[in-house]
């Protein structure tokens, strides 16, 4: 049957094993120094262990798999113990996979297994990963939906200088990268962060991908690398949110600096659900030789 199912990029991992704690169902082994899938019939395709891979080597697909089967999942997390089993029912009910988290206590009842009782029913919304998670701020007053920027938001005009700037679309050889300040964004920062044009992308050439949902991760580090590569970039500019799994932007752009053999300062921009600039990271300032002065 074809369903999703979490695929692992055995060049991008590199063994870390940060994923395996947030898959209670033993979906994921190291083995040879890489994180493998071991088995379809235990990955739920939920993918619970996307935003803890720093390197973004992670994501769901959907392909020919084995079904999903709860109750071998139960055979395998019952031996762990009752933390275990207790992380296992709540990334169900977390995701609302009602129909799971069913078959897994009738397992529990069945086997004499207490539940353990710190797993919450799934309601009408159901937590979610952090970067999944219902916020509705809609009726806050003006004053707090302005306080994320430090000012009442005027319109502007677009700094946008460039076209296209989706990292998919862009041509490395184009010559407005040349001596560029680069601003390297996950694509859901500009509709969070108010002043984004006038921030972020006012004098720098941006480009946007997501990190979790664009599965394309080695092209997007070859392209980005070979933009590096081809021309004299001054400072890269690195804009994500504070998600977990947004960290990938920053990891992406690592890996292709470090792919393109170049030495290029980087700036690292957290941007929080609400709209506030959290924190900036700097290079260190022996790094910084080539960076516009401030």
């Amino acid at each position: 049957m074809k369903r999703k199912i979490i695929h692992i990029d055995q060049e991008l991992c590199n063994g870390c094993g940060l994923c395996l704690p947030n898959c209670p169902e033993g979906a994921l082994q190291l083995i040879d120094g890489k994180a493998r899938l071991v088995s379809d019939l235990f990955c739920d395709g939920l993918g619970a262990c996307i935003g803890t891979c720093p390197l973004g080597a992670i994501h769901v697909e959907e392909r020919e798999a084995e079904p999903y089967d709860e109750r071998r999942v139960m055979e395998n997390i019952a031996a762990q113990g009752t933390n275990v089993i207790r992380a296992h029912l709540e990334h169900l009910a977390a995701h609302g996979e009602t129909a799971y988290l069913e078959q897994a206590r009738q397992f529990l009842r069945a086997k004499g297994i207490p539940e353990p009782q710190a797993a919450p029913a799934p309601s009408a919304e159901p937590r979610t990963c952090p970067g999944a998670r219902v916020h509705d701020r809609r009726q806050e007053e003006t004053s707090l939906r302005t306080e994320a920027s430090g000012a009442a938001p005027e319109a502007g005009p677009s700094e946008l200088r460039t076209w296209p700037v989706q990292l998919h679309l862009l041509n490395p050889q184009a010559s407005f990268f040349e001596d560029a300040e680069l601003l390297v964004a996950a694509d859901c920062v500009p509709f969070a962060y108010p002043a984004f044009h006038e921030e972020f992308v006012r004098g720098r050439i941006p480009v946007i991908f997501c990190p979790k949902l664009d599965h394309a991760s080695e092209a997007y580090v070859e392209k980005l690398a070979a933009i590096l590569r081809l021309h004299d970039v001054r400072t890269l500019h690195v804009a994500h949110m504070e998600v977990p799994c947004c960290s990938g932007t920053t990891a992406l752009v690592r890996q292709a600096l470090a792919r393109s053999g170049k030495t290029v300062p980087i700036v690292d921009h957290t941007i929080s659900i609400q709209g506030r600039l959290l924190d900036t990271k700097h290079p260190r300032p022996e790094s910084r030789r080539n960076a516009c002065p401030e």
